[in-house]
C-alpha cells in the first residue's frame, strides 16, 4: 500500500542497491493445486409418517468459497514473497518475475489473456521514465551556497536542468479547503515556484484548527496533500519548510541519503499537469534566508494564523534564490497482469477483482518482501481466480464476466491501475464494480487481542447497493467485524485515496478496499511470510469472493446512487 507521511513516503521512494539470491524467471515452477470437491449436503431421512423432504439447495457461493485455503495462499505467497523476488520493485528484476508468475497462473487456470497487440495477452506493458537526481545539485540565496542532501533536498520527476533563477511566492501554509484559502489573495500561480510551511495551523493550545474534532488534518500529516494541491494550481516547484524547533533537518537529510537517491519513476507520455511539481525540502536556516526573515518573525506569523483561525497576510519578502539539481532519465517498460473469465447471460458487464504485486524492492541491501503489502491482496486474487474458474469448469460460471487484475507501480503512486483506466481493455462504462485487496493478512494494534475484522474503505462511497451487498455476505457467511473507520472524509490517514480501488473510483465505478490496518513491519523488511495470519486472510478472501460472487451473478446491475467525500 503507498505510504502516507512525509518520511515514509520518502523511504518506498525507489532504487535497487545490492543484489540477493536470485531465480531466473524460467525456472519458477508454478503447481497445479489439487482439491476435493465439495459435496452437497445429503438430504435428511424424512420421519416415516411425512413424504421425503426435498434435497436441500446446494450453496454454491459457499462451495467454491471453500476452494480458497490456507494452504493454498501460503504456496504462492512463499513464491512471490521469498528473497529470490527481490521485492518486487517496480521495473525490476522481481517485479517481472512476479509478473510471469502471475500471468502462468492464469495461463494454468484456464483464464483467458483480453491483452491485444502484446507478446503475451496477459501483460498490458507500458512505458514509464525512472528517473535519480544527477551529481552537481547547488541552490544559492544571497550568494551563500547550501549543500545537497545536508541543507536542501528533492523528491519528484522533474527538476531543474541548468542552474535557475528562482523567485520564490510566500503561499503560508499551502492550504485550500471550504472556508480556509492559502491561495486567495496569491492570484494565478501557474509557473511559479512556492514556498510552503510544513505542518497546519494550530490554536494557542497546540490544537489544530481545520481537524475534525481537533485532530490533525491531512494537511498537516502528508505533505503530499499540499504538494497535489499546488500542481493542481499550476505552479512549477514547491520549497517545504519545517520550522518545528523539534525539527532536525540535518539528522532527517542523513537518514533520508540512500532513498533520496534511489530512482522515482513517471510515465513516458504524462501530460503537462499529470506530473507533480518538484518538492524541494530545506532546512530551517534556509528557510530563515528565503523568506528573509528571523525565527522570531515566523512564530509570530504562525501564532496570528492560529488566533485568526484563517489565512493572514505575511510581510515576508522572500529571496530570489539560484538552484540547479538535475535529473538523469532511463525509459524502461514495467505490465499489469490480466486474467479474464467470460461470463454468460450478462458477459458484457464487468466485476474487476483487483490487487498490486509490486513493493518497494532492496533498500540499503535488505530486501523488502512485503508478503502483507501487497502479496497477500495478490495471491488472495490468484485464489478467488482459480475459485471462479472451478465453477466455470463445472457449469456454474458467473453470469458477469470477472476480470482479475494485478496491477505494478501501486507503490510509486497507484500508476498501474492510472494506467489500466486511461487505457481500458474493456469499457469502463460496462465495468460494474471493482474489488481491491491490500494488505489482508496481519492484524493491527485496534484490534489485537480482538475477533476477526477487516477494514472496508469505500463501499458506500458510490453505490448503497455495494454496501448492502457487502453487509449481506458478511452476514450470512464470514460474520466479521466490518470496520469501516476510515470511510470518515476527515480521517488524516486518507486511505480511501491510497490504493488502486481510487482509479476505478475516479471514473465514477462504485469499489469496496479491503485492508487489515498498518502494523510495524509496514514497509519495513520485517513484512515476511512467517508473520502472515493465514486462517484471517482465508477468512478476508472469502469474503471478497462472496461479494464478487453476488455481483456477478444478481439480476440487476448495482447502480450509482451516491457521490460520497
Amino acid at each position: 500500500m503507498k505510504k502516507t507521511s512525509f518520511l515514509a513516503f520518502l523511504l518506498a521512494a525507489g532504487v535497487a542497491t545490492s543484489a540477493v539470491a536470485q531465480q531466473a524467471p524460467e525456472k519458477i515452477k508454478v503447481k497445479t493445486k489439487r482439491k476435493n470437491k465439495t459435496e452437497a449436503p445429503a438430504a435428511t431421512e424424512a420421519a416415516p409418517a411425512q413424504a421425503a423432504a426435498a434435497p436441500a439447495a446446494t450453496d454454491f457461493a459457499r462451495t467454491y468459497a471453500e476452494s480458497i485455503t490456507q494452504a493454498d495462499l501460503r504456496q504462492h505467497l512463499t513464491v512471490l514473497a521469498s528473497d529470490a523476488y527481490e521485492g518486487r520493485e517496480t521495473g525490476e528484476k522481481g517485479q517481472e518475475m512476479a509478473a510471469e508468475y502471475i500471468a502462468n497462473r492464469f495461463k494454468e487456470l484456464g483464464l483467458q489473456g483480453p491483452v491485444q497487440g502484446s507478446d503475451n495477452p496477459y501483460l498490458q506493458h507500458f512505458t514509464m521514465v525512472r528517473s535519480t537526481w544527477a551529481d552537481g545539485a547547488t541552490l544559492k540565496v544571497g550568494g551563500q551556497a547550501y549543500k545537497w542532501l545536508t541543507d536542501f533536498y528533492a523528491v519528484g520527476s522533474t527538476g531543474f536542468a541548468q542552474e535557475t533563477a528562482v523567485q520564490p511566492v510566500f503561499a503560508g501554509y499551502g492550504i485550500e479547503q471550504d472556508g480556509y484559502s492559502d491561495y486567495a489573495a496569491l492570484g494565478d500561480v501557474k509557473g511559479k515556484d512556492l514556498l510552503i510551511l510544513i505542518g497546519e495551523p494550530q490554536t494557542d493550545k497546540g490544537v489544530a484548527l481545520l481537524g475534525k474534532d481537533g485532530q490533525g488534518s491531512k494537511w498537516g500529516q502528508d505533505y503530499r496533500a499540499k504538494l497535489q494541491m499546488a500542481t493542481q494550481k499550476g505552479a512549477r516547484s514547491v520549497f517545504f519548510v519545517d520550522f518545528n524547533p523539534n525539527s532536525n533537518f540535518q539528522k532527517m537529510a542523513a537518514r533520508m541519503t540512500p532513498y533520496i537517491s534511489r530512482p522515482s519513476i513517471a510515465f513516458k507520455d504524462a501530460a503537462p499537469g499529470q506530473t507533480r511539481a518538484t518538492a524541494f525540502f530545506v532546512s530551517p536556516a534556509v528557510g530563515y534566508k528565503m523568506l528573509g526573515t528571523t525565527a522570531a518573525a515566523v512564530t509570530k506569523y504562525t501564532a496570528s494564523v492560529g488566533a485568526a483561525g484563517k489565512p493572514v497576510a505575511g510581510t515576508f519578502k522572500p529571496a530570489k534564490i539560484m538552484v540547479k539539481a538535475a535529473k538523469k532519465n532511463e525509459d524502461f517498460t514495467t505490465e499489469n497482469v490480466v486474467g479474464y473469465l467470460e461470463g454468460t447471460d450478462k458477459k458484457d458487464e464487468i466485476v474487476v477483482l483487483s490487487a498490486h504485486f509490486d513493493h518497494i524492492g532492496i533498500i540499503n541491501g535488505e530486501v523488502h518482501n512485503g508478503a502483507d503489502d501487497d502479496g497477500s491482496g495478490t495471491v488472495t486474487v490468484l485464489e478467488m481466480a482459480e475459485a471462479f474458474t472451478k465453477a466455470k469448469a463445472e457449469g456454474r460460471g458467473p453470469r458477469r464476466s470477472v476480470l482479475f487484475l494485478t496491477v505494478t507501480g501501486e507503490e510509486k503512486g497507484l500508476l498501474g491501475s492510472e494506467y489500466y483506466t486511461d487505457h481500458p481493455i474493456f469499457p469502463l462504462e460496462k465495468t460494474m464494480v471493482d474489488l481491491n485487496t491490500d494488505m489482508v493478512g496481519r492484524t493491527d494494534k485496534d484490534h489485537e487481542g480482538k475477533g476477526d475484522y477487516v477494514y472496508v474503505i469505500g463501499s458506500d462511497k458510490l453505490s448503497s447497493q455495494l454496501h448492502q451487498v457487502l453487509l449481506d455476505q458478511n452476514q450470512k457467511y464470514t460474520q466479521m467485524d466490518l470496520d469501516f473507520r476510515f470511510n470518515d472524509p476527515e480521517d488524516p490517514n486518507r486511505f480511501y485515496y491510497r490504493s488502486d480501488h481510487y482509479n476505478f473510483a475516479k471514473h465514477r465505478i462504485p469499489v469496496a478496499f479491503f485492508f487489515n490496518g498498518v502494523h510495524d513491519d509496514y514497509h519495513g523488511p520485517g513484512d515476511e511470510v512467517e508473520k502472515i495470519e493465514f486462517p484471517k486472510m482465508e477468512k478476508r478472501a472469502r469474503l471478497v469472493f462472496y461479494t464478487a460472487w453476488d455481483l456477478a451473478n444478481r439480476d440487476q446491475r448495482i447502480i450509482v446512487d451516491s457521490n460520497k467525500k
